[in-house]
């Protein structure tokens, strides 16, 4: 099956991340519904669709926009599937909700976006543990070389875990400046993201 103008999807290991297992055993994360940092954003391309053209390919994984899974509940209460929900675990997906995709073991950030992994904070007395909008480009476009010192709009970031590494995406319009590296910059990655 394919869409006319969007992407057919299933996500790549269920519709949340608001559970672990840790030793054998599982742990509970989350029981709010309606939190969307719990929402998986990792999905597999089932069908491309029919009326545009597109670099993503079946099969390929893609990070998708957190409503695409998402489980609400209506004003009375009951508990309902987004509006991407198909039938059983197929999700349609607007291309527009789609930021990567990975081929060959390699992220490919889509054409308006970057993904930007954070510094450490240099003050070591302040209790603030990353620089503001500046970061390192992890997942470039096709504006942007993997690698490149940049900073960007404060408050255009957008946190995703991917593979265990904290990233933000940054529309690619509102990175501002390239940065010499100066030989002080750290990547910053939290303990919680790596056990993801």
């Amino acid at each position: 099956m394919r869409g006319f103008f969007n992407f057919l999807v299933e996500p790549k290991e269920g519709r949340s991340t608001s559970k672990k297992e840790i030793d054998g055993k599982e742990l509970l994360l989350n029981t709010e519904l309606q939190n969307h940092q719990y929402t998986s954003r990792l999905a597999v391309v089932k069908g491309i669709p029919v009326a545009i053209e597109t670099e993503i390919e079946i099969d390929d994984e893609i990070i998708v926009h957190h409503n695409v899974f998402r489980r609400f509940r209506d004003v009375r209460g009951k508990e309902k599937n987004s509006k991407s929900y198909y039938k059983e675990d197929l999700f349609f997906v607007q291309p527009d909700q789609i930021y990567a995709y990975k081929r060959n073991n390699e992220w490919k950030a889509l054409d308006g976006y970057c993904f930007i992994k954070p510094l450490k904070a240099t003050n070591i007395w302040s209790n603030v543990h990353e620089r503001a909008a500046i970061g390192i480009i992890k997942h470039p476009n096709a504006d942007f070389n993997r690698g490149d010192l940049v900073g960007f709009v404060p408050g255009m970031e957008y946190e995703f875990n991917i593979e265990g590494e904290r990233l933000y995406r940054v529309p690619a319009n509102k990175i501002t400046i390239k940065y010499e590296y100066q030989g002080d910059e750290e990547e910053y990655n939290p303990s919680w993201a790596q056990s993801s």
